[in-house]
């Protein structure tokens, strides 16, 4: 006979949460969790991305929230069995408050709420029209007026912007911009997506050649339509270039390519933004009520300033300005920097028959790329989580109710299985001479990007040219100025130089806000990214979730959208419903709303 107990367990726990929370016992809903305890939410409580750390804050957030919010029917997933391992029980969760439904999970220890993930899912009375709601699209009957679907698209396309307004505008129309359109678009929600690029995808195509997604297949299907299962595990850049064009259509979105916003500005009095955006060459002003920055978190490129770089008579480009190798063979290349840009450039470079030099000022934390999906996604993005039940919903929402405060504790572990597997590898990079990291505590890539977005390379080959000396590296010199033929170090080395390549990152987004916007509006927003973890780049205090993104802001109605492939799919959903609630008025009091922080 089964051993039910972890669903006993895991039912009474629900059980008395909901009575506590129905009888506004919030004493009795706090003792239900343990002192160490954490429970994040996703704008099903809040109205934000908020985690509460330990018992206190679950008190002060269920004192702001509870009257209002009326959170209630706290129950297990039908179809779903909880689980034990240890002292910890675990299981999938639904609920619901007064405006909406949501679902999450649960984690006990030793009987006791340890972790809890609450997530909105839908909103009350404005579900998606999907599934046993999905429209009929044909209009049976007779009709002297009627219009096709082609004629009302035409229609909608001519009006939105011009006759009538947006309720959103999103800029950018990246992976990030899109994703979200079509979220807001099954919402019905109004809204106008624009890109300087001539057609949805250029984001893409026009890198550098050899651009492959380092992420597989499984991590980074977009919203509604997931790719093929013959789609290849790496996309190559001019495919995804081409999917996202392809959606953009499927998907119906109004997405204005060769469209640039030149400014915005807050009107009070209307409570809207006012943004002119210069549409192939023609002026429109929009009035949307929600302003969406979805430049990407990888947008506005961090250009060094150097001395002598009006001098070095040579080329110089940012990795995100460089088209690839084929203008530069038998040149040579300095490639300032060592993440991921880096290699994959200097790679193709040194393809193309260019004598490329790698520039590495500071450490770098490498990842090889079989090595990260077996032991690092293995478990939640692969072909044998598919076949084990884990979709991509549901790895999302794994991956989601791990609080950041503690995931590097289950990711210290996965990084030392790879440095271990991969032993011969690391040492032949450190015999090169390339300067290696784990992250400030060993928790590797994942706790990198979440931290500062930088400072590691997913290997998919380039590094062997770096052990065999095919790529020439140069490590733990700063740059001292550029010459009229080369970039002269501290040590007076000077590395010759037709091409300089920047591959230096990028800003905060923030510095979009205070190109289009104000540099008082950016101040007012504060740094974009980063947990506050007190690791390099990621300077305290505390926030306990990524600074600024997919939540509300200190700047009424402005947001910022954004992140890998994975990230933009996810947190497109909790943007999109916080933005329905306010289009239709459903109240949506914010707790916990992020304090300014620009130290970086």
């Amino acid at each position: 006979m089964l051993d039910e107990s972890p669903n006993v367990t895991l039912d009474t726990v629900l059980a008395d949460l909901n009575r506590a929370l129905t009888a506004g016992d919030i004493e009795a809903a706090v003792a239900l969790f343990q002192d160490d305890c954490y429970w994040r939410d996703l704008a099903a409580i809040t109205w934000n991305l908020k985690t509460v750390e330990g018992k206190a804050q679950v008190r002060d957030m269920l004192t702001a929230q509870l009257g209002a919010v009326k959170p209630r029917d706290f129950g297990q997933q039908a179809g779903e069995t909880a689980t034990q391992s240890g002292d910890v029980t675990e299981g999938w969760i639904r609920f619901e408050t007064e405006t909406g439904r949501g679902v999450g999970q649960i984690r006990l220890k030793n009987g006791r709420i340890w972790t809890l993930l609450t997530a909105l899912d839908e909103l009350k009375g404005h579900e998606e029209p999907k599934g046993l709601r999905r429209p009929m699209g044909a209009e049976h009957g007779h009709d002297r007026n009627r219009r096709t679907w082609k004629e009302k698209r035409e229609a909608e396309a001519t009006e939105l912007g011009y006759t009538t307004q947006p309720y959103v505008l999103v800029i950018g129309g990246g992976q990030g911009g899109i994703g979200l359109g079509a979220r807001l678009r099954q919402l019905g929600v109004p809204t106008i997506i624009i890109d300087r690029h001539e057609r949805p995808g250029d984001q893409w195509r026009k890198r550098y050649k050899s651009l492959c997604l380092h992420d597989p297949v499984w991590y980074d299907h977009l919203p509604y339509i997931p790719f093929p299962e013959n789609w290849p595990v790496f996309t190559p850049k001019d495919k995804i270039g081409d999917w996202l064009e392809y959606y953009t259509k499927v998907m119906e979105l109004n997405y204005w390519s060769s469209t640039t916003a030149k400014k915005a500005v807050w009107d009070e009095a209307a409570k809207e933004w006012v943004v002119t955006v210069d549409r192939a060459g023609k002026e429109v002003v929009l009035r949307p009520k929600q302003l969406v920055l979805a430049t990407g978190m990888s947008g506005k490129a961090n250009v060094p300033v150097i001395p002598g770089q009006d001098v070095f008579k040579g080329e110089q480009q940012h990795s995100s300005q460089h088209p690839g190798p084929d203008a530069y063979k038998g040149k040579k290349v300095v490639v300032i920097g060592s993440n991921n840009s880096a290699h994959d450039i200097c790679a193709a470079l040194w393809e193309g028959g260019a004598d490329v030099t790698m520039l590495q000022r500071s450490s770098t934390h490498i990842v090889r790329s079989d090595s990260l999906m077996e032991i690092g996604l293995g478990g939640l993005y692969s072909e044998q989580a598919v076949a084990n039940g884990v979709t991509t919903r549901k790895a999302d929402l794994i991956f989601a109710s791990l609080p950041y405060h503690i995931m590097h504790e289950w990711q210290i572990p996965l990084y030392k299985q790879m440095k271990e597997r991969d032993a011969a590898f690391y040492r032949a990079l450190e015999d090169r001479g390339f300067m290696l990291d784990w992250g400030a505590d060993g928790s590797g890539l994942f706790m990198k990007y979440l931290r500062r977005g930088s400072g590691y390379y997913i290997d998919v080959g380039a590094c062997d040219l770096v052990i065999d000396g095919s790529i020439k590296l140069v490590s733990g010199k700063q740059i001292t100025r550029l010459s009229e033929t080369g970039v002269v170090l501290d040590d007076g080395t000077e590395l010759p130089a037709d091409l300089v390549v920047y591959a230096t990152g990028y800003g905060s987004m923030n510095g979009w806000a205070a190109d289009l916007i104000s540099q008082e509006v950016a101040d007012r927003v504060g740094k974009v990214w980063g947990l506050g973890s007190d690791t390099p780049k990621d300077p305290g205090p505390w926030e306990g979730e990524q600074r600024n993104m997919w939540k509300p802001t200190q700047v009424e109605n402005l947001w910022f959208h954004g992140g890998n492939l994975h990230q933009s799919r996810h947190y497109s959903q909790y943007l999109s419903l916080q933005l329905k609630a306010r289009l239709e008025g459903v109240p949506t009091p914010v707790y916990g709303l992020q304090e300014v922080h620009h130290r970086s």
